[in-house]
């Protein structure tokens, strides 16, 4: 015997109701979780690898890319994307400040060769200081 199941419109407009009204529990669980997410997180690498690996080997990425299409992409970034957007940036500000401060230095601290004429070949030796010398610092991982 088939499982009945009310109509899916229902089903949706039940789940959008609930999970609308469960935003504070939201907040509650971030603000007092049961286990330290940080300490989770970690101690699950090697199941997010291993997770990621069985992904990738089967192609589950572009399938579902392909499934989603271009239109509910473009959908999702304008209906919410937009509305998220500058309340997102301002509330990242500090996090920005403290990630590009690490950086900043790294650029303020770098002595350029001198410029060429537009064109010359040494030209590139400058971006290749800079570029040198900013994935030295991302990949040293101190901040």
């Amino acid at each position: 015997m088939a499982i009945q199941l009310k109509p899916m419109e229902q089903i949706a407009d039940k789940w959008a109701r609930r999970a609308q009204a469960a935003s504070p529990d939201y907040a509650a669980g971030v603000a007092a979780p049961r286990v330290d997410w940080a300490a989770a997180a970690a101690a699950a690498a090697d199941a997010q690898a291993a997770g990621s690996q069985e992904a990738i080997a089967a192609g589950r990425f572009k399938r579902e890319v392909l499934k989603a299409g271009s239109a509910k992409w473009q959908s999702s970034a304008v209906t919410k994307g937009s509305q998220r957007f500058s309340p997102g940036v301002a509330a990242a500000k500090a996090d920005f400040n403290a990630g590009f401060a690490p950086f900043a230095q790294v650029l303020s601290a770098i002595s350029l060769p001198q410029k060429g004429p537009r064109g010359a070949a040494g030209n590139l030796e400058r971006v290749r200081a800079v570029a040198d010398a900013l994935r030295a610092k991302k990949v040293s991982g101190a901040s």
